[in-house]
């Protein structure tokens, strides 16, 4: 592949990641402050299903196409923006992994709630509020990481 097709795939997936992130952390919020109990659980099973659909694969994506824009590039790994990059995106991915978790267990207790036409059992905002904690790093490790990608050594020069 071209560097030019690489850096495409690279630019496109950290938009998809970054995009679907951040929409579906808008409306889980939105829904969870509404308060419906079915508005609830169909928010949280489309945000889990776009987990599988957008974020994991780009999760898989930015990495590979990462390397080999390595493998083209003059920088190595140790250059100071890519290695900070590099520990942003464990930092984020750390973030991420309960999250996934969290958002699992959050529909599975919303959808409980929605076909028993009951009140959420609270142990789902105690979910709630570790998975918005949880996403503020993630948040400002990936803007801090765009932000490096884009101005690169200058930032060091």
């Amino acid at each position: 592949m071209t560097y030019l097709t690489i850096k495409s795939l690279h630019i496109f997936s950290m938009i998809l990641l970054f995009g679907t992130g951040l929409g579906s952390a808008f409306y889980k919020y939105m829904a969870d402050l509404h308060g419906d109990v079915r508005a609830i659980y169909t928010t949280n099973k489309h945000v889990v299903l776009a987990d599988w659909l957008f974020t994991t694969p780009t999760v898989l994506i930015q990495p590979i196409t990462g390397y080999f824009l390595l493998q083209q590039l003059p920088f190595p790994v140790t250059t100071p923006w890519l290695l900070t990059s590099i520990i942003l995106y464990l930092i984020a991915g750390a973030c991420w992994l309960p999250v996934v978790v969290l958002q699992i267990r959050m529909r599975e207790l919303s959808k409980q709630a929605a076909q028993q036409q009951t009140a959420l059992n609270p142990q789902y905002f105690n979910y709630a509020r570790i998975w918005f904690w949880l996403g503020v790093p993630a948040f400002i490790a990936m803007v801090l990481i765009v932000v490096l990608m884009v101005l690169k050594p200058t930032l060091w020069s």
